[in-house]
């Protein structure tokens, strides 16, 4: 089954690649790597506020960083040209808009890095992965990612 016909199982249709809100690009490709930049979570197309231990709990971090993660897979799509030329998702960057007593940043996270291994499948979509608590994102984000994978 291609990536796509997973996407179209999972009722999933990838956005288009957002214009950048400041000076940089959505993605970089050198070699077989392809660098994107951090992508915020969105809800009814804006930023999706909130801070993770005081307006949201885990589970709702969790799914805005599945929400970030199907951004992210649209702007992959357009830096690979297709998504069954992934050969790896290589590394997952997640920041958590979150409390200094919210621990669960990991967890948050996972709404990400499940969605990813959903859609690859784990020998492609599981993926090394750091997840930091920060105390504020850009536009009151709750929750920003970014990614690198390896193309065929």
């Amino acid at each position: 089954m291609s990536i796509s016909e997973r996407l179209q199982a999972l009722g999933i249709t990838l956005p288009p690649v957002a214009a950048p809100a400041a000076a940089y690009v959505p993605f970089a490709r050198s070699g077989q790597l392809v660098f994107l930049s951090g992508h915020i979570a969105k809800k009814d197309g804006k930023a999706w506020v909130g801070q993770l231990g005081l307006t949201m709990t885990t589970e709702e971090g969790k799914a805005a960083a599945r929400a970030v993660a199907i951004d992210l897979l649209g702007t992959l799509q357009a830096g690979a040209g297709s998504l069954d030329k992934v050969a790896r998702i290589v590394k997952v960057m997640s920041l958590v808009n979150s409390t200094s007593s919210f621990t669960e940043q990991h967890l948050v996270t996972n709404g990400c890095s499940e969605f990813l291994a959903q859609v690859f499948g784990p020998e492609i979509g599981s993926h090394a992965r750091s997840a930091f608590g920060v105390a504020q994102l850009p536009m009151g984000a709750c929750v920003e990612i970014e990614l690198i994978a390896e193309l065929q």
